[in-house]
């Protein structure tokens, strides 16, 4: 009997021991296994984090030379038979809203006035700088411009025909006189005001519209007559004003870009 007490008592020391040892085991599993829960969820709450950061695109504008012709001087020679010209554009973006811009061209005018008939042949050039007035949403790259240019051209004039005043007129009119004299080394300076806008189409091709108002500052008429039509500036209109306008298709070429800045706004919330 006393030899069956002790081994009943062993019995039950060793089943406490064991559910000691039972429970430290399964609160050291429940712990770990909270740490590693834990762990996992900061690290997929770091990576939602730094997903949702790098999900936030930088807005970068392009910089670079948009080059092009204009299709109102191109095509005029097609149902004008006294012009033949061509003009070429370009500009170049300096800052977000400042674009430098240029005009080169030639062209060939035979002007028919009340009294003579002339035809000037010359070169011009002009330059100057664009505004953008136009803010553009998201990716857009459309402009609404007014800018000022310098021009200069080069040219000669030819007097073809000319016809002399006759105040009396019982004997009729007299017939006009051929000429055919050639005045070269002739030369015109200018300024204007450009307004124009161009709109992006495909992708680097845009169609534009511009108007010119003109003021003549330096011309250097022929002997004997006045220039009708300067290349460049266009018909003198018996004055110094003149105007203008194209209408061009160019293609943007992309050569570098820069971050768009944003001005950060402190919101402050009012006192109570």
């Amino acid at each position: 009997m006393k030899h069956m007490s002790k081994y009943f008592f062993s019995i039950l020391l060793l089943f406490a021991v064991f559910l000691v040892q039972s429970q430290e085991i399964t609160t050291d599993t429940v712990k770990k296994e909270i740490r590693q829960e834990e762990s996992k969820s900061k690290t997929t709450t770091k990576a939602v984090v730094e997903k949702t950061t790098d999900s936030v695109p930088v807005k970068k504008d392009r910089y670079g030379l948009r080059v092009g012709v204009d299709l109102y001087k191109l095509t005029r020679g097609l149902y004008d038979k006294d012009y033949k010209g061509v003009e070429f554009v370009g500009d170049f973006r300096l800052t977000k809203k400042y674009y430098l811009a240029a005009e080169i061209g030639i062209e060939d005018k035979t002007t028919d006035d009340d009294r003579l008939n002339s035809t000037a042949t010359g070169t011009y050039l002009k330059g100057g700088f664009d505004y953008n007035m136009y803010n553009n949403w998201l990716d857009m790259e459309n402009l609404i411009t007014v800018g000022l240019r310098g021009g200069f051209s080069t040219f000669s004039q030819e007097l073809n025909s000319y016809k002399i005043y006759n105040p009396d007129q019982y004997w009729g009119e007299i017939p006009p006189i051929t000429e055919g004299e050639k005045y070269t080394g002739l030369t015109a300076a200018w300024a204007e005001v450009a307004v124009g806008m161009k709109a992006k189409v495909f992708n680097n091709i845009f169609v534009g519209f511009g108007v010119q108002l003109k003021l003549l500052l330096a011309n250097k008429d022929p002997d004997g007559f006045e220039n009708l039509y300067i290349p460049g500036f266009n018909r003198t209109y018996d004055g110094s004003f003149g105007v203008g306008f194209n209408y061009t298709v160019s293609y943007f070429i992309p050569l570098y870009k820069k971050q768009v800045i944003i001005p950060e706004t402190e919101k402050k919330s009012p006192k109570k």
